[in-house]
Parts: C-alpha cells; sequence; structure tokens
C-alpha cells in the first residue's frame, strides 16, 4: 500500500513528548555529521569532538540555521495559514533570535581589519528565497508533522548509542514513516549522493530499531536549486549500514584508546579552520586532551603518554 503523507491520512499531529532529560552518566554516543566527521578526517572529528576547538560561523551556515527555523515554526501555524507570505513573516523574528549569539550578530559588523562585512539586508533575502523555494517542493498545508527537530536515539546491542536530531519526521495512518531533512545549498551529482543519503540512512536505522518500522521514504529537499532526492531503504540494507556504523565506531575507539587521530587531506581542507594545527600544513596538534574525552564519557583513556 501506498502511504499518502497529507491531511487526509496524517497521523492528528500531536508533536511527540520532549525525551525526558537524561540521568545516566554521559557516555560517548555516534550522530550521522560526527560519523560523516570522522569518514572524512579521523582528526577533524578530535577537534570537533573531543578537543572541541572553537570554529567560525559563517554566513552561509547562520543562513541555514535561519531557514532551518523557519520551516519548523511554519508547523507551528494551523495548515490552512501556511503560506509563503507568512513564511516570510517568520524570518524576520527567527532572525532576531539569532542575533542573541553575539558571535553571529558579529558576522554584519564591520571586521578588526576594516573589511565591508557582508550586506545584511540581501543575506537575509536570500534566506527568503529559500523559504520561497520550499513551497515549490511541497505544499506545506496538506501535511501535518508528527516530529520537528526531534531527537532520535536508540542503544545498539554492542552498547554503541546512535543520536541525531531529525528535521520532520511524518506519520501516515497506516503506520508508514517519511524522514524529510531540509538542505539550502544544491542537490550533488550522481555520484555523490550516496555521501548525501547517509544521514538519512542513519536515521532510516535508529528509527527501524527503535519502532520496528523500515521508513519508506527519505527525502532531502534541496532549497538551493528547487530539487528534491528520495529514496526507499529496505531492512537488508539497514542491516548493512548497522555494521558500517560498528565498524566506525571501532575505528574510533581505536584512535581514543592510543591518541591517534590521523589527518586525511581532502577538497575540504579548504574550508576547515584548523589548517594551523594540521600536519598536513605543517602543523602540530595540541597534546590528546585525556581530560576532555573522560568528561566525554570514554570509559578507556588513551594508552599514550603523556606529559
Amino acid at each position: 500500500m501506498t502511504a499518502v503523507f497529507s491531511s487526509d491520512t496524517a497521523a492528528d499531529g500531536e508533536q511527540a513528548a520532549p525525551p525526558a532529560p537524561e540521568r545516566a552518566p554521559r557516555r560517548p554516543s555516534l550522530s550521522p555529521s560526527r560519523a560523516a566527521d570522522f569518514k572524512t578526517c579521523p582528526l577533524l572529528y578530535r577537534f570537533r569532538t573531543i578537543d572541541r576547538l572553537p570554529e567560525k560561523r559563517s554566513p552561509a551556515a547562520v543562513r541555514g540555521t535561519l531557514v532551518h527555523a523557519v520551516l519548523e515554526r511554519l508547523y507551528d501555524l494551523p495548515q490552512a495559514q501556511r503560506t509563503v507570505e507568512a513564511a516570510r513573516e517568520l524570518v524576520a523574528p527567527a532572525w532576531e533570535e539569532l542575533q542573541a549569539d553575539p558571535e553571529v550578530a558579529a558576522l554584519f559588523s564591520p571586521g578588526e581589519d576594516g573589511a565591508a562585512p557582508p550586506s545584511l539586508q540581501s543575506w537575509l533575502e536570500s534566506a527568503g528565497k529559500l523559504v520561497e523555494t520550499y513551497f515549490r517542493l511541497e505544499d506545506p498545508t496538506r501535511i501535518q508533522p508528527e516530529g520537528r527537530e526531534q531527537l532520535v536515539e536508540v542503544t545498539l546491542p554492542d552498547g554503541l548509542l546512535l543520536r541525531g536530531y531529525v528535521d520532520r519526521l511524518d506519520v501516515a495512518r497506516n503506520g508508514a514513516l517519511r524522514v524529510v531533512d531540509y538542505k539550502t545549498g544544491s542537490m550533488p551529482r550522481e555520484a555523490f549522493e550516496a555521501k548525501a543519503l547517509f544521514q538519512m540512512k542513519f536515521y532510516a536505522l535508529v528509527l527501524w530499531r527503535t519502532r520496528g518500522v523500515v521508513a519508506s521514504q527519505l527525502k532531502l529537499i534541496y532549497l538551493g536549486d528547487g530539487e528534491a532526492l528520495t529514496y526507499a531503504p529496505d531492512e537488508a540494507e539497514l542491516v548493512r549500514f548497522e555494521r558500517t556504523l560498528l565498524a566506525i565506531w571501532a575505528a574510533i575507539e581505536r584512535a581514543v584508546a592510543t591518541g591517534d587521530f590521523r589527518p586525511n587531506r581532502t577538497r575540504m581542507c579548504d574550508w576547515c579552520d584548523h589548517q594551523a594545527l594540521c600536519p598536513s600544513f605543517g602543523g602540530t596538534p595540541p597534546p590528546f586532551p585525556a581530560d576532555a574525552a573522560a568528561a566525554a564519557g570514554w570509559a578507556t583513556l588513551p594508552l599514550v603518554e603523556r606529559a
């Protein structure tokens, strides 16, 4: 049976109750972004997850946050009121909230070197156009999500905790699941589709393990060019994907146990904030932060000598 995720077949629209505050001791977990970091560059994973080194906020990244906030709030409105005009009106208040972060506000202030900042007006207009593009791809008056920015997590039998946030989760009356993710860039070429779907398969795996239902559709919405990528996984594929995640986690555990997080130079390095500390660019990483690893919940501290 084909699932129809519209107002006449959707669930009653009540959002899932927020997860109860965690009381257990903190322990390491794997998210789609951190798994992708390690696959791309183990040293980047270390810098972001264990060292927690600061990274600059870019106008493009903040615009993505803004657009996501608008699309999330769009579904707070009654279905009939989810119009393009209403969505555009949500941009300004969402931006006001984001400016509470001084780093975000500073993006549009003159730099210390006197360089002119990006134009705030044109930047906001570009965000509004991305929001408008969304309406070419879906009709929000016919969709009643079960969850938005929803935490999904599961502990696999070997103890690995998987967790992540789903942009939108739709559930049809027949129980079929659709996982939706918004991207503010353009749809990748066919050769890079597998990388784009990695995150969605992660969510599908967690939902299958927690609900016993394989998502009928994974949908990536690319607002940059108004395209959408859809995919229907099957159970055997999710089993294989789980093995992939376990292999990634085993490699992470080995790296933590030895303190050996090696760099992997790719084209993505051009956008990395940590080149000054990377051996691939003549830098030297700081000593492995064993205390930070312990604070992150790692039970096995690195086997390297500490000064």
